[in-house]
């Protein structure tokens, strides 16, 4: 049996919707999708994020499911990604609101701010610079279609210029120095690459309709690639956190697991 019929048997209608355009190639005048779009603002995965919004248009911890334990930019930042994953864009109002918080918070070099508090692996403990901290926050303004917005293209070239010469992202800078890279993390072919943040930064680079094709894109993915290890039992983790059937935990362990379902993704969006 098509493992998509199954799928088209799950009680959300947006995730139906996707079924029938991402993997059966409908188009989104076909009837079937038109009418599963129309339910989707009833959808409880979309309700429970939209009816749980701030005023301010942001997002906090325990606020939907799956949320971070983390403040209230990078759970904005997992709620559009949400958002923008189940097909929501810019011209919807809760979209908008969340990306004129995260734009709200902007610095003026393009980055965002290094996440208060403690999380997993303590990230803004003795850092100046981690390149998560700009690349949680731009994906979730391109995959609701903010890519080429003035504002997001400063953040892109922010990263870019926080590159390695290897093509890779580091942990951060401390002091000075390059961060320290733990073996879960480790890239096998640089120096100091980290995974996670290569692979945050890369997520970025593949959503933007022009720069998905440049050298440099095709290069962090190519260090991705030479990871000599495929684990079955990860794959989909992903997929599993956008749509909050699991936990979005972690920060510079929130790519962890090696998912090779979003390898493929990122393969095809790159060429």
């Amino acid at each position: 049996m098509n493992t998509a019929v199954l799928l088209l048997a799950d009680p959300s209608a947006t995730l139906r919707s996707l079924v029938l355009t991402e993997l059966l190639g409908r188009s989104n005048d076909d009837h079937e999708v038109q009418e599963l779009l129309q339910l989707r603002s009833n959808d409880p995965i979309v309700d429970e994020v939209i009816s749980n919004q701030n005023p301010d248009g942001s997002w906090r911890s325990g606020s939907f499911r799956g949320s971070p334990s983390a403040d209230n930019l990078f759970v904005t930042s997992i709620a559009l990604m949400r958002l923008g994953y189940l097909g929501f864009d810019r011209s919807e109002a809760c979209v908008l609101r969340g990306a004129e918080y995260l734009l709200k918070h902007q610095r003026s070099d393009g980055s965002w701010p290094l996440p208060k508090g403690r999380s997993e692996e303590e990230p803004g403990e003795g850092y100046s610079l981690i390149p998560l901290q700009t690349a949680f926050p731009l994906r979730a303004l391109a995959v609701c279609g903010y890519a080429t917005d003035p504002n997001a293209e400063r953040a892109y070239e922010w990263l870019l210029a926080n590159r390695l010469p290897d093509g890779a992202w580091p942990t951060g800078i401390s002091a000075g120095n390059y961060g320290y890279v733990a073996g879960y993390r480790r890239l096998a072919h640089s120096r100091w690459g980290c995974r996670s943040n290569t692979t945050a930064s890369l997520i970025c680079l593949a959503l933007h309709p022009q720069r998905s094709r440049d050298p440099e894109t095709r290069r962090a993915l190519d260090l991705l690639l030479g990871r000599e290890t495929r684990e079955q039992h990860t794959l989909g983790i992903e997929v599993t956190r956008l749509i909050g059937a699991e936990k979005s935990s972690g920060y510079l362990t929130y790519f962890a697991r090696f998912d090779l379902a979003l390898l493929l993704d990122l393969c095809w969006r790159v060429g």
